[in-house]
């Protein structure tokens, strides 16, 4: 046994921090020299580009706040990275990127396949199951419910293609989410398709407002070859969005994204936000050869919690 004395001595606890402080010194080094391999437009930063969407994102009191942002947040912290953010609009996100004027957006961004000709998509952080914001009572169970009915979505989003396409409907796109909550609790709108959470988080916020969430059951084989924009009203993949340019970059933050559905966290910030892991952090079956061959290797599985 060794006498406390020794650990009391001075030079030896001088001796033993030095070496502590040593490594941590050099794991920070690393995780430094890490970073800046990374092709971030500046050097040990991520500039992110974010819109105002709880509870997916935000800005408060210079702080990322919401379920993107938290996952970031520790995508982040593991890769060594500090955050910049600017705030804009949806299309203002994506032609960020896309003009390599920020590192990444974040928000509830569905992957497509023209939006990844454009730019790099991670690993999915999450899944979102096909959610509407529905005015009164009528039930619209499937897609055919939804014919001549006045349809809103935010310009931009990947449900602006499929509105569109639905017979005789009225299809209207929005400036903001907002906009969409408002003409729907004014009735001046039937449906609106927005991301779940943030109807659920709109609902809590604003229980004056007339709307409810309701999910429609995906569209048959039969009716996406039809009318092919119906893709947008399945099940879709989320993914943070990087530039063509930023390979390594969007590899490390897939990493991380996979370790999180591995270790619990994302189950954890899930939850947090109102959503159900089960529904968020499982693919549906089809998910992998949407991707395979495309921006992904034939041998490619989306990341899920364990069963």
């Amino acid at each position: 046994m060794i006498s406390n004395d020794i650990f009391a001595h001075s030079p030896f606890r001088r001796g033993v921090a030095a070496i502590l402080g040593f490594g941590f010194g050099l794991f920070a080094a690393i995780t430094a020299a890490q970073a800046e391999d990374l092709e971030t437009l500046k050097p040990g930063v991520l500039q992110v580009a974010i819109e105002a969407y709880m509870p997916y994102t935000a800005l408060k009191d210079d702080k990322l706040v919401g379920l993107d942002s938290d996952i970031l947040d520790a995508v982040a912290k593991k890769l060594g990275l500090k955050i910049e953010t600017v705030v804009t609009d949806f299309p203002g996100m994506l032609a960020a990127v896309q003009s390599q004027r920020a590192d990444i957006t974040i928000g509830g961004i569905a992957w497509s396949d023209a939006r990844q000709k454009a730019g790099l998509f991670t690993d999915p952080p999450y899944y979102s199951p096909p959610a509407m914001a529905v005015h009164g009572e009528v039930s619209y169970p499937d897609v055919k419910s939804l014919e001549g009915k006045a349809l809103g979505t935010v310009t931009g989003y990947v449900w602006a293609k499929s509105i569109a396409e639905v017979p005789k409907a009225d299809a209207r796109t929005y400036p903001t989410a907002d906009s969409v909550f408002s003409d729907l609790s004014s009735g001046r709108l039937d449906v609106g398709f927005l991301d779940p959470l943030l109807i659920i988080y709109q609902q809590q916020q604003r229980p004056d407002m007339k709307f409810r969430v309701a999910y429609l059951d995906a569209p048959t084989a039969e009716q996406v070859a039809a009318h092919p924009d119906y893709k947008y009203f399945q099940p879709y993949m989320t993914g943070f969005y990087l530039p063509k340019q930023a390979p390594k970059l969007t590899q490390a933050i897939s990493d991380q994204i996979d370790a999180m559905y591995k270790d619990g966290s994302l189950a954890t910030l899930v939850t947090k936000w109102g959503g159900d892991p089960k529904q968020f952090l499982v693919p549906s079956p089809d998910m992998a050869a949407q991707r395979r061959g495309v921006d992904r290797p034939q041998t490619w599985s989306p990341p899920a919690i364990a069963n």
